[in-house]
């Protein structure tokens, strides 16, 4: 092998290898003795095998993912594969294998919790992947809308559509080479994720003879899939927020030889039915029965009222920061069902199951990979991305020779609206879908293009969209200039501006009655400049007034019918908790809905005197601290004081998300933030909120913190001499 490995100042790997294959290896290897760690708890989380050693609390997790069949859709994608992707992905396998015991030896989680490193299938990337966009399109809120509907009536289905705590989105905006300095094209942005440490983007450098590309990987999965500049090109992408997955209602019942039938369209038909045991570190193994008919795996078996809640811990990093208020109910801790019982004397029982088009097609478009590193203009961005699936996303591209992208990549079925709202019968045949997928917009990009989760590009596709806050304001900064530079970006990537406080500031304005102290409260944020700084003591007030806000909206006696936990297991809880979702819909609630205006009023001026009746609300970023997930929690419970505060909300181009009303904690934030300069790629600019090693004590594991804290980027350097090379296999 021929493979070098150099790292900058930053502890960032650049790898040179004599072919893509072997490159390929490299990845895995250097990815493996960086953040072995990392990797075996991702693939435990693909297998569904984490309680195994995390715990009873990750039951919730690995029963999901058995019961979606992940592990199994991920050998059916690798089997697709042209030979080609395939040869490539299992390079990066035998690469992760290779350096995985060296990894492990420097990972002291492995001691402490008695792991040993394990084997990596050829499809193991692909179940990666998988398990980390499963939760992406957000089916679990197709269970609240079913709730809102049901409880409060149909006529409010959509009444709390926004961007809520399950989600995962992003900023990002092309400017094109009439407005930068430098005449060439600028692609910047900072994808939203929750924050885990280590984090979950990997800075990382790719060479060999047939490209060169810089670009930020994921852990566990080859190549440069979501951003990526190769010198001629350069891409990024953010959630679409399209509707992809759907939710069916199923009836099931036993046969006499102890199978299951599923009520389909054209009657009862045969499910495939098979059993799993879980292990779970310090309790007895679980049981897991796996069913799934034709529309898809079987991932909540029993919809009874008391049947199918799930009490154990949800095991699912997704939603930290929403869990509090979400209440819990009981039933069976380990969240399998006994669907024997069913709710009615035939033996037949409802049940839910989840289609998504990697189980149904066998593509995840993984094939896109090893084309969009060896991508040289827009155009062949473009093309590669043709085959793109999961998860839906927006595109950005600009090139060296004035290209420019914007558009939709992925799978969005074709099928009726009612698909997207809610759990749809699986016994009506309207709700099939049709074979081939929906039309995917794309946009002219003048002068620049935004793309932030909002209503537009993908407005077609989805049906709950982030608030137009970001992007409007994204929009708004970079009107400002005509000679745009990497540095410059800086201003856009950390800017605090609160938009989506005004409907909640004119409704202090407008509330009277006020004793002396709750005057002063509304004086300070009538004059609050809107901007949520860490050291701003008005931010903090502003919070403190919206929580109480929050708590009240969702005490109203309106929403009474929804406080009471639905029945589905803890996972989805936090999707179903009514507390967050009161919290992200606060800018309709306040003028709109269930609550009379004058009560909403009243709500106000109670906000109002509480807080002024109390102490004084700290600045900001005292509260407001980073939140983020570890597979391993600190034994130490005194580390966490170590995370520091942030400035930025939900709906700040600096977004930092809480759950407003019940935590001021931040677990979802800027998992990366990226400048690809189109005019000299050593401008380009990067961070992540750590560092480039997953190991603690490394001293590249926590390095890039302060910086992301500031606002401030690591220069992207790729001249050779100017890295450091290993004269030995990585760490």
């Amino acid at each position: 092998m021929s493979i070098e490995v150099y790292r900058d100042s930053w502890g960032i790997p650049h790898l040179r290898a004599a072919d893509p294959d072997e490159l390929a290896f490299a990845q895995g290897r250097v990815t493996a003795a960086d953040r072995a760690w990392q990797l075996e708890v991702e693939r435990h989380r693909a297998q569904g095998t984490t309680a195994a050693f995390l715990g009873a609390a990750e039951t919730g997790w690995d029963t999901f993912v058995r019961r979606a069949r992940l592990a199994d859709t991920a050998r059916r994608c690798f089997d697709r594969l042209d030979p080609g992707t395939a040869r490539w992905v299992r390079a990066y396998v035998d690469g992760v294998q290779a350096g995985l015991a060296e990894g492990a030896r420097r990972a002291p989680e492995f001691a402490a919790t008695g792991l040993k490193p394990g084997r990596w299938e050829p499809w193991t990337p692909l179940a990666v992947w998988l398990s980390t966009h499963i939760l992406f399109a957000g089916f679990p809120t197709k269970l609240w809308r079913d709730e809102v509907a049901r409880r409060l009536g149909e006529e409010w289905t959509e009444l709390f559509a926004t961007d809520g705590p399950g989600t995962a989105g992003s900023n990002g905006w092309v400017v094109a080479g009439g407005r930068t300095e430098s005449g060439a094209a600028i692609v910047a942005g900072d994808p939203h994720r929750f924050i885990e440490a280590p984090g979950v983007y990997q800075q990382i450098r790719l060479a060999c003879p047939e490209y060169d590309v810089v670009g930020l990987a994921v852990p566990g999965v080859p190549g440069l899939a979501h951003f990526g500049h190769t010198g001629g090109v350069a891409w990024a992408i953010t959630n679409a927020m399209a509707d992809y997955q759907d939710l069916y209602r199923e009836r099931l019942r036993r046969t006499g030889d102890g199978g299951v039938e599923a009520l389909g369209p054209d009657g009862w038909r045969p499910a495939s039915v098979h059993r799993e045991t879980l292990g779970v570190a310090g309790a007895d193994p679980v049981e897991v029965e796996v069913i799934e008919t034709e529309r898809g795996p079987v991932i909540i078996t029993d919809t009874s009222p008391d049947g199918g809640r799930d009490t154990g811990p949800d095991g699912g990093r997704e939603h930290a920061a929403s869990a509090s208020g979400s209440g819990s109910g009981s039933g069976d801790p380990d969240g399998v069902s006994d669907v024997d019982g069913g709710d009615g004397g035939d033996g037949v029982w409802e049940a839910i199951s989840l289609r998504y088009p990697p189980r149904v097609t066998g593509e995840l478009g993984f094939g896109v990979l090893p084309e969009l590193l060896a991508a040289r203009t827009v155009a062949d961005v473009d093309r590669a991305v043709d085959g793109w699936a999961e998860p839906v996303n927006v595109v950005q591209a600009a090139d060296t020779e004035g290209g420019l992208l914007h558009r939709i990549a992925g799978h969005v079925p074709v099928r009726p609206r009612s698909n997207s709202l809610r759990i749809v019968p699986a016994w009506e045949a309207a709700h099939a879908w049709q074979e081939k997928p929906a039309a995917l917009p794309r946009a002219d990009v003048d002068g620049h293009a935004v793309m932030a989760n909002a209503r537009d590009l993908a407005a077609p596709l989805g049906v709950e969209f982030a608030p137009a806050h970001r992007a409007a304001r994204i929009d708004a900064l970079l009107a400002e200039s005509t000679s745009w530079t990497p540095q410059a970006m800086t201003a856009v990537h950390t800017d605090t501006d609160n938009p989506s406080a005004a409907p909640l500031l004119e409704a202090i304005r407008a509330r009277g009655g006020l004793s002396p102290s709750a005057s002063a409260v509304r004086g300070r944020l009538l004059a609050w400049d809107r901007r949520m700084e860490a050291d701003s003591t008005d931010a903090g007030l502003y919070a403190a007034v919206r929580g109480a806000v929050v708590r009240r909206v969702a005490a109203h006696p309106a929403f009474k019918a929804l406080r009471e936990p639905a029945a589905y297991p803890a996972l989805f809880q936090p999707w179903l908790a009514l507390g967050p979702r009161v919290a992200f819909a606060l800018e309709t609630l306040l003028v709109s809905g269930p609550v009379p205006p004058e009560d909403t009023a009243e709500i106000v001026r109670e906000a109002l005197e509480e807080v002024a009746a109390g102490a004084e609300p700290p600045a900001w970023g005292v509260t407001h601290r980073l939140a983020p997930w570890q597979a391993l929690p600190d034994a130490d419970t005194t580390a966490d004081a170590r995370w520091p505060g942030l400035g930025g909300d939900h709906d700040c181009v600096l977004s930092t998300s809480s759950v407003p009303g019940y935590t001021d904690r931040s677990a979802r934030a800027s998992a990366a933030r990226y400048v690809w300069d189109l005019a000299d790629r050593d401008n380009s600019l990067w961070v992540v909120p750590f560092g480039a090693s997953g190991v603690a004590g490394d001293p590249h594991h926590l390095d890039q913190l302060p910086l992301w804290l500031r606002g401030e980027l690591v220069p992207v350097t790729t001249a050779w001499h100017h890295l450091t090379k290993e004269h030995h296999d990585p760490r």
